[in-house]
């Protein structure tokens, strides 16, 4: 049977890095190497060791700038010891068809690098962002999201409705037009949205809505399905006992099935 291997970055102000990697154990991946992006750099570590890469949340370089915009800066501009462009190694990880999830502040960095959404597999162009919450404050709050049964992520298959946590200042999807809204969702790139608990119907308003996503996007994918991004924390639902009604009897499935869906498919 394949061997899964995983890296998860940590460094520059990443902080979920440790319950990412746990949450990759917890799925079933032979390893879960925290590694910092210097490391890379170095050429100490290698991303064609990996079959998955985990961004997880954090405040990279504090947020300066715009959340996870000098990190895109680093990634496009940096070379490795041996002089290759870093985004040359994240093009080849994604050419051989590996798998990546950026939760949180992974997610910032993604759609800056234009890693998501990708339309019409144009990768590294920057077609969406993440910008400041309409509620002008930092949330930390649980929210209930829905998965796209029709949707071609990885990540998501055969996932129904999830509760997990939000922690973040800046997670309101933002366009260049509505164009581009509709397109993902007409090729169903919208990976999760969020839902409103009581009726499971998609949440325009606060607090279901948690940042004012536009179409209550809470999640997106590419078009081949590999890589997901997710304002939502599913590694820090990993356990029962981490949502608030547990001690009522009420339990969910944690938002590790993300993980477990991309290992089962890896091997």
């Amino acid at each position: 049977m394949a061997k899964v291997h995983v890296l998860v970055f940590t460094g520059y102000g990443i902080n979920s890095h440790e319950e990412s990697a746990h949450a990759a154990r917890l799925a079933g991946a032979d390893r879960a190497d925290l590694v910092h992006f210097a490391d890379v750099v170095a050429g100490d570590a290698r991303l064609d060791k990996y079959q998955m890469l985990v961004f997880p949340g954090g405040f990279l370089d504090g947020d300066d700038l715009g959340a996870a915009q000098a990190a895109a800066q680093r990634w496009r501009h940096m070379r490795d010891a041996a002089g290759v462009p870093m985004i040359e190694h994240l093009r080849r990880f994604l050419d051989e068809g590996k798998l990546i999830i950026g939760i949180c502040n992974g997610f910032q960095l993604l759609v800056k690098l234009g890693i998501l959404p990708a339309l019409d597999g144009r990768r590294f162009e920057r077609q969406v962002s993440l910008t400041c919450n309409a509620s002008a404050r930092y949330e930390d709050r649980w929210v209930r999201v829905a998965a796209d049964p029709l949707c071609p992520c990885v990540f998501t298959r055969g996932v129904g409705n999830l509760t997990m946590p939000v922690r973040h200042g800046e997670g309101r999807l933002v366009s260049r037009d509505d164009a581009t809204l509709d397109r993902l969702e007409a090729e169903h790139l919208v990976a999760l949205r969020y839902v409103d608990p009581a009726t499971g119907e998609a949440a325009g308003e606060y607090p279901a809505n948690p940042n004012g996503s536009p179409r209550a996007i809470a999640g997106l994918t590419d078009p081949a399905g590999h890589v997901l991004g997710l304002m939502p924390h599913p590694e820090a639902f990993n356990h029962a006992t981490n949502a608030p009604r547990w001690t009522r009897g009420d339990y969910e499935m944690p938002g590790t099935v993300l993980f477990e869906n991309a290992v089962r498919y890896l091997r």
